[in-house]
């Protein structure tokens, strides 16, 4: 197991030298944020982000994330020229010695959270989601403004958006998938890549948006699909978690197993109703998972892959990226690792 961290890179308020302090952190998980969606990303863009961290002292081996374009996530006639442009960056990615990338399917919106400040009884902030709060921002009748929602689209675009995804339900967009790893993968296994799809968040549909990546059986059907072991999963814990349905422990133990959770974003949620949760602090009892036992199912069964805290708290009046700030993702990594090093022994 490494334990990493996510940088954002030169423009990142955390810095490596930071980072480097964390106890346990081997490296770093970032990306190429300048660049548009869907344009192939260039060596000297690869190497901008990938030496500073190299240079601190820090593994560079994870990406997350390259974006998916929507046109390929819609499978419209442009979707070929923009796969192959994919297929260039993970062969640069390969020759740059990164071994996983991270990506998603989700339409339109990345994550999505109802208030990226949510006061929490200990006096800290966290991200959380209500669904009555999103659901009343009709993004057809309002000027939606949610965190998780591409800002760079005009509400005109976005609802053009909106309204060619009424023709792409749950199957074609998992046509959509199925045809982009297709030509993916093999790219991958020949540039000694691993693909890691992270599961959509919340894993539940949202103003009619297909959403397919969110439990068991999508993430079998994922591997089945494709059968490749660079066709892998993000075991995005928070993520999954804020179903009840979803057994974590279970699923980590299954698809470690079969090798295909290169990398897993690690962090706790506290479900509060029907669609409704907000994030915690990493510790088991502090949220509606059992950290222990997720680890020690990972470890049982094979995994050898990245790790890194995942959202945290804002916390000692820290003010940073919401989920993003360095005390108590280094809280996380802490505790993390700790409870690695006893399970492992």
């Amino acid at each position: 197991m490494q334990m990493t961290f996510r940088w954002y890179g030169p423009e990142d308020r955390i810095s490596l030298e930071e980072i480097r302090q964390v106890p346990y952190i081997d490296g770093v998980v970032t990306a190429v944020y300048d660049l548009p969606v869907g344009e192939a990303w260039s060596e000297a863009a690869i190497e901008r982000v990938q030496r500073p961290a190299l240079e601190a002292g820090l593994t560079c081996e994870v990406i997350e994330s390259v974006p998916v374009h929507e046109e390929i996530k819609l499978g419209s006639e442009k979707r070929d020229a923009l796969i192959d442009n994919y297929c260039t960056t993970v062969r640069r990615l390969g020759k740059a010695g990164f071994k996983v990338i991270c990506y998603n399917f989700m339409p339109v919106f990345d994550w999505l959270r109802s208030d990226l400040r949510h006061k929490r009884a200990d006096g800290s902030t966290c991200l959380a989601f209500d669904e009555q709060t999103v659901l009343n921002l009709d993004p057809a009748k309002t000027s939606l403004s949610l965190p998780g929602w591409d800002e760079s689209y005009t509400h005109a675009e976005l609802l053009g958006l909106l309204e060619r995804y009424r023709e792409v339900d749950e199957e074609k967009l998992w046509d959509n998938l199925i045809y982009f790893l297709q030509r993916v993968i093999p790219v991958c296994e020949e540039a000694g890549v691993k693909m890691a799809i992270h599961p959509d968040d919340p894993p539940w549909g949202i103003f009619g948006l297909p959403r397919i990546i969110t439990g068991r059986e999508a993430l079998d059907r994922l591997c089945r699909a494709v059968d490749s072991p660079c066709n892998g999963i993000t075991l995005c814990l928070g993520s999954l978690g804020s179903n009840p349905a979803n057994d974590l422990t279970s699923m980590a133990a299954e698809f470690a197993r079969r090798d295909r959770i290169p990398f897993v974003h690690a962090r706790n949620v506290k479900i509060t109703g029907k669609n409704c949760f907000e994030e915690t602090g990493h510790l088991s009892r502090e949220g509606s998972l059992d950290m222990r036992a997720i680890l020690t199912a990972l470890y049982e069964n094979g995994f050898d892959g990245y790790i890194r805290p995942d959202h945290g708290r804002n916390i000692w009046g820290e003010d940073g990226r919401p989920g993003y700030g360095l005390y108590d993702r280094a809280l996380g990594a802490a505790y993390l690792s700790g409870l690695w090093e006893v399970i492992a022994r």
